[in-house]
């Protein structure tokens, strides 16, 4: 179920970015002789119909999650159907720890039902109609329900802390949950590559050793030890591209889904993974955890300063009168959507950010910058994405600068051509 935060606004995003137009020979740099083919810039490439389709179809989903995400919690809420999960829950048992983790199975099931048409659309549906899904039902089914049983899992282990705290510190409450989830956000980091992710997918050694090699090669200049590279048998579900660097550790690890390997060549795959590499080396996985944490907190503080009088002029239908019991659950979902609304530009903003140091990273670590505009390209065509959306769609919604800023700064960005430091050179061995 998506109770987490987005956004619920602004209609006019379907109209989707204009592509600027990549000026006629005529106009090309005169002053010196020609560039040859590969050093050539790569244009930005107009969006096909089917990915400006894409778009305006997503834009109207994420307006529709968003509000679905809002009104689902409220109508739980309103409805005293939370308080009615809490009476099933203690009538199996009245001790406190055993009743969370009762209420939020049922909240669970509850909430992954409703949501499965939705869910199944969106996912499984639109996915296939675009042809970027090559799931079974089975499959989807299958790995929807293995992610409720791993929620469910972990809420119930893990819930009854901030309910805890509510209870001990009414007042601080917000702070210590925001403080004891940073060791479960890493805890998190550090299992879900070895225990939870291969519950999806098949995660096996590189069948291209030769490939696998340099990659090393390229994690050993990076400063990376210790890395192992895996190839994951993503094709199973989809035809979209991706590779990652993941877990911290011992369990740190290189992984490519075995669709980016089959499309792109060396050179491009060597960038993805100077960008990869990147984040590691850069230490963005703690910096956003660091951020993250401090959002926790504020999105928690917003929730303690607003529930109290909710709950005061709602309490009757409600079926409870005060944070700290657990059919209180809905409502600190609702008030936390609300608050990551408005401040999740700032959030994208920083997340941004890191991933343009991540290709500066790339860039400066394989100087490949024809293969790394390339490979913009083509994770634009075939992930079907529009490289201009529309700013709003990319101040709400965008993790990552757009798709022709990318491709624009790997065309230009040659500080070693002209004697310039690059930024990142000190940590190259």
């Amino acid at each position: 179920m998506r109770l987490c935060a987005g956004a619920f606004v602004f209609l006019m995003l379907c109209s989707g970015g204009v592509v600027a137009q990549q000026p006629p020979p005529s106009e090309a740099p005169s002053s010196a002789q020609a560039p040859t083919v590969s050093e050539a810039p790569v244009p930005v490439p107009e969006p096909s119909d089917k990915a400006m389709a894409r778009y305006r179809s997503g834009v109207a989903l994420w307006l529709i999650d968003t509000a679905w995400g809002l009104i689902l919690p409220a109508a739980i809420l309103l409805t005293g159907f939370s308080a009615r999960m809490r009476n099933w829950a203690l009538r199996v048992s009245r001790r406190r720890v055993v009743t969370i983790a009762i209420y939020f199975a049922i909240f669970s099931i509850v909430t992954f039902v409703v949501d499965l048409p939705r869910a199944y659309y969106e996912d499984f549906v639109r996915e296939h109609a675009y042809g970027l899904s090559n799931q079974t039902q089975s499959k989807w089914f299958g790995d929807a329900l293995k992610s409720l049983v791993i929620g469910t899992i972990i809420g119930a282990l893990f819930l009854w802390v901030p309910y805890l705290l509510l209870r001990k510190s009414p007042r601080r409450w917000w702070l210590y949950t925001a403080m004891a989830a940073v060791p479960f956000l890493l805890l998190t980091l550090l299992i879900a590559p070895v225990w939870i992710d291969p519950m999806f997918n098949t995660f096996g050694p590189m069948k291209n050793k030769s490939l696998e090699t340099k990659i090393l090669q390229l994690a050993d200049r990076a400063g990376i030890e210790g890395g192992r590279v895996y190839e994951v048998d993503k094709s199973t579900d989809t035809n979209a591209l991706n590779a990652y660097v993941a877990g911290v550790g011992r369990t740190k690890r290189i992984v490519l889904w075995d669709t980016i390997i089959a499309r792109l060549d060396e050179p491009q795959l060597l960038f993805v993974m100077g960008h990869e590499m990147g984040h590691y080396v850069l230490h963005h996985i703690w910096k956003e955890l660091a951020v993250f944490s401090v959002l926790i907190a504020g999105l928690l503080y917003v929730v303690h300063r607003l529930a109290g009088a909710v709950i005061a002029r709602y309490q009757r239908r409600f079926g409870f009168s005060e944070l700290p019991d657990i059919a209180s659950l809905p409502l600190i979902l609702l008030l936390f959507n609300l608050a990551f609304f408005v401040v999740s530009p700032v959030f994208l903003g920083i997340t941004r950010h890191f991933e343009h140091e991540a290709d500066r990273f790339g860039l400066e670590i394989t100087r490949a910058n024809r293969p790394a505009a390339l490979s913009f390209v083509r994770l634009q065509q075939d992930n079907l994405a529009n490289p201009r959306p529309h700013w709003i769609v990319r101040l709400f919604r965008a993790s990552h600068p757009t798709l022709a800023e990318r491709i624009e700064f790997a065309n230009s960005y040659r500080p070693w051509e002209t004697g310039q430091p690059r930024v990142y050179e000190h940590l190259f061995k």
